[in-house]
């Protein structure tokens, strides 16, 4: 990916964020823009089965049957097998690992409007990482159940 492009891609997905409001009297509001609409049925379908795919790599690694895939502009920038045991990481589920690559891969922390694709529902500490991301919406198991926005909750 050139810089040019690189740039307009990270433009793109900070405007599709959230919007902070600042009052005159110092407070602070945040309010969310719209979530993009699911994919067509055949790329979610597409999407899931990588992430599958991702599981039964980790199945074949001895570690936990979880996988995950981000998704840009309907392409695959990250996935990830599980690896908490391999790497001895109670942090290393599919979903956080799928999102330290893509960060890594994009040079940032903002994965603002992108996709997440599980193998299974994600646990909430995976769901409060996808939401610290930006991730625009989530989707899991072999037919690309869409979970919606990801939501912080009580990890």
């Amino acid at each position: 990916m050139t810089v040019a492009a690189r740039r307009d891609l990270l433009r793109w997905l900070a405007l599709t964020t959230a919007t902070a409001v600042a009052w005159g009297d110092g407070s602070r509001e945040v309010r969310a823009q719209a979530t993009p609409a699911a994919p067509a049925g055949s790329d979610r379908k597409r999407f899931a089965e990588r992430a599958l795919a991702m599981r039964r790599a980790a199945e074949a690694g001895g570690d936990q049957p979880y996988g995950a895939v981000v998704v840009i502009d309907g392409r695959i920038v990250a996935e990830a097998p599980s690896r908490v045991v391999d790497r001895r990481d109670p942090t290393a589920h599919a979903e956080m690992e799928a999102i330290r690559d893509a960060c890594a891969r994009l040079g940032t922390r903002s994965l603002a409007g992108a996709e997440l694709y599980g193998s299974a529902r994600a646990c909430p500490m995976c769901e409060a990482a996808a939401y610290w991301a930006g991730v625009g919406r989530m989707f899991h198991g072999a037919d690309g159940t869409d979970a919606g926005s990801p939501r912080l909750g009580s990890c």
